[in-house]
Parts: structure tokens; C-alpha cells; sequence
């Protein structure tokens, strides 16, 4: 709702918001709570994007990404619907093509709010600023895993079952792990040998969102 207000406020205070603009807006949450995953940020893009297309008021997408900058780091990336290099806070994205492998991602049962992660002591605040040709050709690491590891059983315990199977990885600031696979058929093997307190699912990396492809054709 937050989106949609913010839509429609800037639209009006612009002079692009069509009288009798209104929705009824639903959500059907699947992604956990506190997982790391963006389900937040992605609905709140979904909705500028979306609302922006169906009430006509012809916002640009940078005019979307930085309205949705204010409702979080994230949203940006998600109005753009490319995979990206970001820097600044987020809102400072540079196009990237990784490869769209398959991933099994899976929820440890445990919810990490972001600020816990971010004010911990033990995070480091001198990384070094890799490029994205150095992010894309060496070895990712995440400056929060290891405190996402020490502060949460479940984290740890997660990653150290997946990583026997493929290199795996904390999703942002957690709580969900990933691993990464090269086929589909690969990653439902070892999902199927999960143990039973660890939940999760097989998706693909997708460089360009199906749902931005409507709206930005260009």
C-alpha cells in the first residue's frame, strides 16, 4: 500500500494521475519473512511498476526506481527488472549477464532482521571495493555470513549441510542460503536429500524479470 500511495501522490502532485485511479492490490506471500530474498522490495517495484502502466500516468522508470529508492535500498533494481552491479545504498546500478544457473535456495526455519546483521561489531567496515569484472571473475564472498553464521544456529547449520553438495552462499543478510547448480535435475537431487527441518526450493537465475518485459521494452 505504502507503493501505491507514493505512486499516486507523485502522479498527482506532477499532474499525471487520471481521475478515478484506484486498485484493490493482494498479495500471496511465498517467500519467508526475514529471508534475504527482496519478496518485499520486488512487491513494492511490482506495484509502481505496474500501477504506473495501468493507471497510464507515464513515469520513466528512473523516475520509478528513485520513488521506490525511498521505500528501500533494493526496490530500484527491482523497477528495472535487470540483473545489476549496485553500488551507493543500492541505487547506483550498472547492467550485469551472469550466468543463469539453477539455484536451490532454503529457509533454516530462523528470521534475520537486517539491523542486527548491519550493528554487529564483528562486521567489517574497510572491505576493499571490488569492480564488477573482479565480482564476476573470482570468488563471490558476503561480509555478513560469517556473522549471520555466529549469531544464528540455524544459518549455520544450513550452510554447512549444503555445502557439502555444491558452493553455497548466504543470501544478503540472511536468513536463507543458497546453492548453486548447473542443471535443474542436479539441484532437485539434493533437495530431496534435505533433512527435514530445512525447507526450501529450485528456481533459475533470470537476468531480465518477466514481469518488467511488458513495460520496458526498451
Amino acid at each position: 500500500m505504502r507503493a501505491a500511495r507514493l505512486l499516486m501522490r507523485a502522479a498527482h502532485d506532477s499532474g499525471r494521475l487520471p481521475a478515478g485511479s484506484g486498485a484493490d492490490i493482494s498479495v500471496d506471500k511465498r517467500l519467508p519473512m526475514g529471508g534475504g530474498l527482496g519478496g518485499g522490495s520486488s512487491n513494492a517495484a511490482t506495484v509502481l511498476v505496474v500501477l504506473n502502466h495501468l493507471w497510464g500516468c507515464g513515469l520513466s522508470v528512473d523516475e520509478l526506481a528513485a520513488l521506490g529508492l525511498t521505500l528501500g535500498a533494493d526496490v530500484p533494481v527491482f523497477v528495472r527488472g535487470h540483473a545489476a552491479f549496485a553500488e551507493g545504498v543500492g541505487e547506483i546500478l550498472s547492467p550485469a549477464e551472469p550466468a543463469e544457473k539453477w539455484y536451490l535456495v532454503a529457509h533454516p526455519g530462523v528470521s534475520i532482521p537486517t539491523p542486527v546483521i548491519f550493528k554487529d561489531p564483528d562486521l567489517p567496515r574497510d572491505t576493499p571495493i571490488r569492480s564488477i569484472e573482479t565480482l564476476l571473475n573470482c570468488e563471490f564472498s558476503n561480509d555478513c555470513e560469517d556473522i549471520a553464521r555466529k549469531r544464528f544456529r540455524e544459518v549455520d547449520e544450513a550452510l554447512s549441510w549444503l555445502l557439502e553438495y555444491a558452493p553455497s552462499r548466504l543470501t544478503g543478510t540472511g536468513a536463507c542460503v543458497f546453492a548453486e547448480f548447473d542443471t535443474e535435475s542436479a539441484a532437485r537431487q539434493v533437495l530431496e536429500l534435505a533433512p527435514e527441518w530445512l525447507h526450501g526450493f529450485v528456481a533459475r537465475g533470470m537476468n531480465v524479470s518477466r514481469c518488467s518485459r511488458p513495460f520496458w521494452r526498451n
